[in-house]
């Protein structure tokens, strides 16, 4: 799941990206509305977790732009006003979902997973394919019933190929997804974590590589 963070207090908005990297998700960050503008401009992100009071460009501008553009990106929306006209307002301006601060990470992390599964053709919640188990809120992966222990980075690689269903995703949609902005597009990453993937998962191989496309379950 690729997430961008948008809040002008740097402190808190690298706190929730590092929180948000753990749960293996792949988060840019920026500090003010115009930098977000331009990231949603370039990317393809699944979550905005979008301050409302930011500088440069207002976080409700920002928000009605999300909308007005058609993306089927969805916006968690942060702000320090915690009653209830505000939250309605904050609705009203096509956000899909709020969150009064000071909140627990634990319930931000469980709405930008809700919110990101909104993003593609309904799923449950748990994901089963081949006799692998994926359990997302729980970062829990099994196969045929035994625990597979999984870093980050692979969890994400497989639970963006889970969720494709058996359809090929490309090398290109698993940086795209798994990693951020920093990652160097033409590292062999993603490779790498294919193989130890495949490796942690066991035989006979799950993972098909299909030549000059990518790779499916």
């Amino acid at each position: 799941m690729r997430v961008l963070v948008v809040e002008d207090e740097q402190l808190l908005a690298d706190a929730v990206a590092t929180g948000l990297r753990r749960e293996a998700m792949a988060v840019d960050v920026v500090y003010d509305g115009g930098a977000a503008l331009e990231r949603i401009g370039v990317n393809d992100y699944d979550v905005v977790v979008l301050d409302r009071d930011l500088p440069v460009v207002h976080g409700d501008e920002v928000c009605r732009q999300i909308v007005g553009l058609g993306l089927p990106t969805r916006v968690l929306m942060l702000t320090a006003a915690g009653d209830v006209s505000d939250r309605v307002e904050g609705l009203e301006l096509g956000a899909d979902d709020y969150l009064p601060k000071p909140f627990a990470f634990t319930e931000l992390t469980a709405r930008v997973r809700a919110l990101g599964r909104r993003t593609t053709a309904a799923l449950p919640p748990v994901l089963e394919r081949s006799g692998i188990r994926l359990d997302p809120n729980r970062r829990e992966v099994s196969r045929d019933g035994a625990e597979v222990h999984l870093a980050p980075k692979e969890f994400a690689v497989l639970e963006v190929l889970m969720r494709s269903e058996g359809s090929v995703v490309s090398a290109e949609q698993l940086l795209e997804k798994a990693w951020d902005e920093n990652t160097d597009p033409f590292t062999n990453v993603v490779r790498v974590t294919v193989m130890t993937l495949r490796r942690k998962l066991g035989e006979p191989p799950v993972i098909v590589t299909v030549p000059g496309s990518g790779y499916r379950i």
